[in-house]
């Protein structure tokens, strides 16, 4: 209250007013939050077309006007309903026109009135009032004289915690003597609703509206305590950062206010309806707004609140509860699987059991599968059909060379550029819960200082645990068991035994000739022929060409190197194109080697014939079956045995059971003992550079040893894959199809297995069987009855 306002309102008081030169009818006012008390001067700013009419017309009526509070401050044009009836016979003291049009006016309240008729309503509001007049006690008792006392004390106490109260204050308030006056002046100064002032005016009782004053004041006291202690406490205890912090804020307000963006709220409300959308379990629900609670708090630069943003950001990506449905129509996905795979009965007849076992049971915990075998036999294009065929979204991880743990559970989001594992690296990029997911060269995984890869794998593919799969960034528990995992291996022998144990392996051998053939006519002929811009009558190849390509210029299990060879083929037809050359080429055996050069594998069975001393064995390799030369010469010497070819301890044990079998046997195989004796024996196996290792070269060294001490030559039509004990045992053997497969392409014609391998024969194709002879043997004696050629 300013100094000049307080010596009018002391003048005010001072003066007695007059109200009998207040005329009967006045021009009505209508005013918005603000209840006229009397001996109240108010500055009104006047704007309404009906105010300002009736400002104007006090003029004439000695400056009177009659002030009444609107009843809804909102309502532009009010009636008689929306004001009250009771209100203040105001003079207007000053009265100055703004530019704009408003005017600028003075007003005290001079006597409380009632509007009894309306005289007037188009225009403006002029009404008949009747001057209302306090009932004022006969004599200020004790008791009021009290409660006086305890207003202006209340008063100044309020005015001091604001800081607003002076000696001018104490001055104004020390004049007034009459309870309803000082009622009225506490009032007016106090921020009270239009409907608590509109009740204190109405009380004509002074001392009883002096008590409700003083329980408003009161009121306002406690509020203002409690919160001059709440803003001492504050800034008691407020940082610089949390200063910079408020400041910031307050800006962001005035930003608001200004109506422009306010990106950090934008993100916090995108997180939280994200979240939402989500439909995250209680607990995950829970900790993300927690940590959406954390980013609010903090600076929205700040490297702490970075951290957190790459948190959410990956909770909101995961597909929590997306998934796809799945195609599960059997017919269909078996002529899907027939139409891009050639072969592998075994492995599609497993893939349709598990979709016909979903079908029946789609809760059904799924069996982990692993595809087995050579590079390039199909595996990955596989577990693509399969995705396909369910109409489910496919995700391949290679963990080939994999020897950090975080890379399958996640880094902790202590570290610096932390991430989620691989797993729910893939599940983010499907956004789906149900992919397929493969996991590619589960046998090369490794493990180091910073963990076991496999061991973190066991949690993310057994059934049992993984519904509640934890990964260190996440910190919370996320549900694989809708996912569908297929692994794929080179060999099963280096895949750790804690994994190996969760799996159901199948085993992918390879392709015989003839299914290349096929292959390459129906598949990858057209797909290169595409990959190289030519259509299918620009090239021609004859079948015997076709089996020229895949027999003598490729020696593998798979089809990359057939791939290859078809590739360089169309290559070469496509520069000829390129250079103006037209017509249809064709490709015959004859004029192969202008586009591929020489034959670089020739059978080296069709170049040798049977001899003395070398014997052929079939081995399994991570690429698919291979044939093994034994080679074995005699020279003058005291009997020792020497060991060529890079053989691994599992052959030279084998090739000193031969040995010590042929020692032992020497009567019955015909052999002089002077023969050991006098000559030393060099046990070859070729090619010396490529190491080898195996426990089924028993039999082939047996057979060579036999076959040099006794001049004897080997079948060289004749391969064999077994182990041998002391006593001429022949023990089974692992491997079977790809040896066979193997011995196939090498141009064998008959293999001996042990007798115990018979049951292996179920599954070897039909078309290798057809042109292999195949003989099970117990003793080696059969062996050499088989193997050794007869004078």
């Amino acid at each position: 209250m300013a100094e000049a306002d307080i010596d009018d309102l002391i003048e005010i008081i001072e003066k007695e007013g007059n109200i009998e030169d207040i005329p009967k009818t006045l021009p009505m006012m209508p005013v918005r939050d603000v209840v006229v008390f009397t001996d109240m001067l108010l500055p009104l700013f006047v704007g309404r077309e009906k105010s300002i009419k009736a400002i104007e017309e006090c003029v004439e009526y000695d400056r009177y006007v009659f002030l009444s509070a609107q009843r809804d401050s909102e309502i532009e044009k009010p009636g008689i309903d929306d004001v009250y009836e009771i209100g203040t016979v105001g003079r207007v003291q000053k009265m100055i026109k703004m530019p704009d049009g408003r005017i600028k006016a003075l007003v005290q309240g001079i006597a409380k009135a009632k509007a009894v008729e309306y005289v007037q309503k188009r225009s403006f509001f002029k009404v008949e009032v009747e001057i209302l007049t306090d009932v004022e006690p006969e004599d200020l008792d004790i008791e009021i004289e009290a409660m006086m006392r305890n207003v202006k004390e209340n008063s100044e106490k309020l005015l001091a915690l604001k800081g607003e109260f002076s000696g001018d204050v104490g001055d104004l308030l020390s004049h007034i003597d009459s309870p309803g006056k000082l009622a009225d002046l506490v009032a007016s100064n106090l921020n009270l609703r239009v409907e608590d002032a509109q009740t204190l005016l109405e009380i004509t009782d002074t001392v009883e509206r002096l008590k409700r004053v003083n329980d408003l004041l009161a009121r306002e006291l406690d509020l203002s305590t409690v919160q001059a202690k709440i803003q001492t406490h504050v800034k008691d205890e407020i940082s610089k950062n949390q200063r910079d912090y408020y400041l910031r804020e307050q800006v962001k307000a005035i930003h608001r206010e200004l109506g422009e963006s306010d990106d950090k709220l934008a993100e916090i409300a995108e997180f939280k309806a994200k979240i939402k959308k989500c439909k995250l379990p209680e607990t995950c629900e829970k900790e993300a707004l927690k940590q959406v609670k954390r980013l609010e708090q903090m600076h929205f630069d700040s490297s702490e609140a970075s951290v957190v943003r790459t948190y959410l950001d990956c909770i909101v990506e995961l597909p929590w509860s997306r998934s796809t449905k799945d195609f599960l129509d059997i017919k269909k996905a078996k002529d899907m699987l027939d139409q891009n795979h050639f072969g592998l009965d075994k492995a599609k007849e497993r893939i349709l059991e598990y979709l016909s076992v979903r079908k029946l049971n789609p809760n059904k915990k799924g069996q982990i599968i692993c595809f087995v075998g050579p590079p390039g036999v199909g595996k990955t294009s596989l577990g693509q059909a399969i995705a396909k065929a369910m109409k489910r979204k496919f995700h391949r991880v290679s963990l080939g060379g994999i020897r950090d743990e975080a890379e399958i559970r996640g880094h902790r989001r202590t570290y610096i550029g932390a991430m989620p594992g691989r797993i729910l690296q893939g599940l983010r990029q499907c956004k789906t819960n149900n992919p397929v997911f493969m996991l590619d060269e589960i046998d090369k995984l490794g493990s180091d200082f910073r963990g076991d890869p496999s061991s973190a794998l066991l949690e993310a593919l057994d059934p049992e645990q993984n519904s509640d799969f934890s990964d260190h960034y996440l910190n919370m528990p996320y549900d694989l068991s809708n996912v569908l995992f297929i692994l794929t291996a080179n060999m099963a022998d280096t895949i750790p035994s804690a994994l190996l144990d969760r799996m159901e392996l199948i085993h992918i051998s390879g392709y015989t000739r003839q299914e290349k053939a096929v292959i390459a006519k129906k598949h990858l002929l057209p797909r290169k022929l595409k990959d190289n811009g030519l259509i299918r009558r620009s090239i021609h190849i004859s079948p015997n060409a076709m089996e020229s390509i895949v027999s003598e210029y490729t020696l593998e299990a798979g089809l990359r190197g057939l791939e290859r060879k078809l590739d360089t083929v169309c290559r070469k037809i496509a520069r000829q194109i390129a250079e103006g050359k037209k017509g249809r080429f064709s490709i015959t055996k004859q004029n192969l080697n202008k586009y591929l050069g020489p034959p670089q594998y020739i059978s080296e069975l069709d170049q040798e014939e049977s001899q003395v001393g070398l014997a052929t064995g079939l081995a399994w390799t991570e690429f698919g079956g291979e044939h093994l030369y034994i080679e074995i010469s005699l020279f003058q010497g005291k009997g020792e045995l020497l060991l060529t070819g890079q053989i691994g301890e599992v052959m030279q044990e084998s090739a000193r059971a031969a040995l010590t079998y042929t020692k032992a046997n020497q009567k019955p195989l015909g052999i002089d003992k002077e023969v050991f004796d006098n000559n030393d024996i060099h046990i070859h196996v070729p090619a010396g550079a490529i190491p080898k290792d195996g426990p089924s070269a028993g039999i082939a060294m047996v057979t060579a040893l036999v076959s040099a001490f006794t001049d004897k030559k080997v079948d060289h039509k004749v391969g064999m894959t077994g182990e041998i004990s002391l006593r001429g045992r022949v023990l089974p053997i692992g491997g079977l199809r790809e040896k066979a497969l193997g011995a196939l392409r090498a141009g064998i014609k008959q293999v001996i297995i042990p007798e115990k391998n018979r049951k292996d024969l179920h599954d070897i194709p039909k078309s290798v069987k057809s042109k292999l002879k195949f003989t099970c043997v117990k003793d080696v004696k059969e062996v050499l009855d088989i193997a050794l050629e007869k004078d």
